[in-house]
């Protein structure tokens, strides 16, 4: 199903995809690459360090960081009064007039019958169409919260690839190892972009399971520490933006501006992709 507000807008949880396809041939005289400008954001439901819920706010800093794909974490569908019983990826599609869609990794059952289910997850924010997308739960512990993958095929000025978007588990560093063998499973050898809170920093064991597989792009194009946690005070690089080898990176920076509407900074990193179906 699709919503139209200036841009055509798909709002996720499970009901619709974009019709058809774009066409991925392009002029002999066309450049063969693109840039791609992508983020990851863990929103904590749309409330701030200030303790006050602004989904507006939100959306502000994405428009900002103009770009064409974001993986949000700790996205809110109905869930409780914490975030007004909003559908938060339903909204932030509509405001930015992007593509959207929701996995859910908790699903609880409503407070009153007949209302929507409570669920919590992650969700995926694109300017271009979407053609398929699934979300898949990860390997959880008896004490750990329900983590899941959100996967989805883009189209982007002529370049199709998978992103991906996760949100590991806090509390155990294997079971965020297992979760990351699952994800290399899951994502296979196609052209792909993770994003995610992962939780652990980059010198963790858990963490180089995908990045023996992802390339890091702090690394590769980003300046300094790159620390995202917590937002007021960061000391610690736990959200990432990875790709595979034939995805280049160009620049990364951690997003320092309004680092009140979030416990987390967001990362933006900007890619040289080429064009076409690999």
């Amino acid at each position: 199903m699709s919503n139209t507000i200036g841009r055509r807008a798909l709002i996720g949880g499970g009901l619709g995809l974009a019709a058809g396809a774009l066409a991925l041939t392009a002029p002999a005289s066309a450049s063969a690459y693109t840039t791609l400008r992508v983020a990851t954001f863990n929103i904590h439901h749309g409330a701030g360090a200030d303790n006050i819920l602004n989904l507006e706010r939100i959306a502000a800093i994405i428009e900002e960081l103009d770009v064409d794909v974001v993986g949000l974490q700790e996205v809110d569908r109905h869930w409780s009064e914490r975030s007004d019983w909003a559908d938060q990826t339903a909204l932030l599609g509509r405001m930015l007039r992007m593509r959207a869609i929701y996995g859910a990794n908790l699903d609880l059952d409503p407070v009153t019958e007949g209302e929507p289910r409570r669920q919590y997850g992650t969700a995926i924010l694109s300017r271009g169409p979407i053609l398929r997308w699934k979300n898949t739960l990860l390997p959880k512990y008896p004490a750990g919260e329900q983590r899941g993958l959100l996967q989805a095929t883009i189209e982007h000025n002529g370049a199709r690839f998978t992103f991906a978007n996760t949100h590991l588990q806090h509390t155990s560093a294997a079971e965020r190892a297992e979760q990351a063998a699952a994800i290399i499973q899951l994502l296979g050898d196609e052209r792909t972009l993770l994003t995610g809170d992962l939780n652990a920093t980059a010198d963790k064991p858990e963490i180089q399971i995908l990045t023996d597989v992802y390339a890091d792009s702090w690394p590769a194009v980003g300046e300094g520490p790159g620390y995202t946690y917590d937002a007021l005070n960061p000391t610690a690089r736990i959200d990432f933006v990875l790709a595979t080898p034939d995805v280049k990176p160009v620049s990364a920076r951690v997003v320092t501006e309004h680092a009140e509407a979030s416990d987390h900074l967001a990362v933006v990193a900007e890619y040289r992709i080429r064009k076409g179906i690999q």
